[in-house]
């Protein structure tokens, strides 16, 4: 009679391509699925942050300044894990992790909430200078205050499947807006806008703290969504067909 310990420690051992097959994990041999319309999408997403930030600059006397805004950090960063996001989406590859994509929800968000709904921190260096109306400044704040966060909440909510968010992320994701509101509150002249009051801190260290809890939160009980055919995060293992 066979040994069952001896026979799995001789397929675990094994060279052929029979043994070698039994250890490769199936996620290593799946094929890859290309998703073309989300990477035409987020091609779209990446070409409308550069669109607006390039007439921000234009817009302004000193551009060079603008890189110290949080606004223009954080797309800059939508726009470069955006174009990795449609590049991987392309070619099928594995997508941008969730830790480093999901944090451009409350990233871009908090922007466009300062603009609309709170015009008391309108002029702290989380949005954009306050220049002289005129047409690229008009523009240019349409695209990175309203369709720049309205895209990413888009590519969440239709392209990801649902709890892919990690309580963790909740304290992550705020670590460096936090950070970068206790440099605007040391060095002002440095961000080239005035401190904030307490108040504005104060209401600006909640919103920080809230925006990702809200979205780990939403992530959690919302459907998952029916594009299959271009949802990009990875699925659970289901059944053989």
């Amino acid at each position: 009679m066979s040994d069952p310990t001896r026979t799995s420690q001789s397929t675990r051992h094994a060279t052929d391509p029979a043994g070698a097959a039994a250890r490769t994990p199936a996620a290593a041999v799946a094929p890859m699925s290309r998703h073309p319309l989300a990477a035409a999408f987020r091609l779209l997403i990446t070409a409308a942050a550069l669109t607006g930030l390039v007439l921000a600059a234009t817009g302004t006397t000193g551009p060079a300044q603008l890189l110290t805004r949080f606004t223009v950090q954080a797309n800059i960063a939508a726009a470069l894990v955006f174009a990795c996001s449609a590049h991987r989406a392309w070619t099928g590859h594995h997508p941008v992790s969730p830790r480093i994509a999901g944090a451009l929800v409350p990233f871009l968000s908090l922007p466009a909430l300062l603009h609309y709904v709170l015009p008391a921190a309108d002029s702290t260096a989380f949005t954009l200078p306050t220049t002289a109306s005129g047409a690229a400044q008009a523009v240019s704040h349409q695209l990175l205050y309203t369709l720049m966060p309205l895209a990413v909440l888009a590519d969440w909510l239709l392209l990801t499947t649902p709890r892919g968010f990690r309580l963790s992320y909740a304290w992550q994701w705020p670590a460096y807006p936090l950070l970068y509101l206790a440099f605007a509150l040391a060095f002002p002249a440095a961000t080239g806008a005035p401190s904030p009051t307490v108040t504005t801190a104060l209401t600006l260290a909640l919103a920080l703290c809230a925006l990702p809890l809200i979205t780990i939160g939403t992530d959690q009980v919302r459907p998952a969504p029916r594009l299959h055919n271009n949802r990009i995060s990875p699925t659970g293992i289901g059944p053989l067909k």
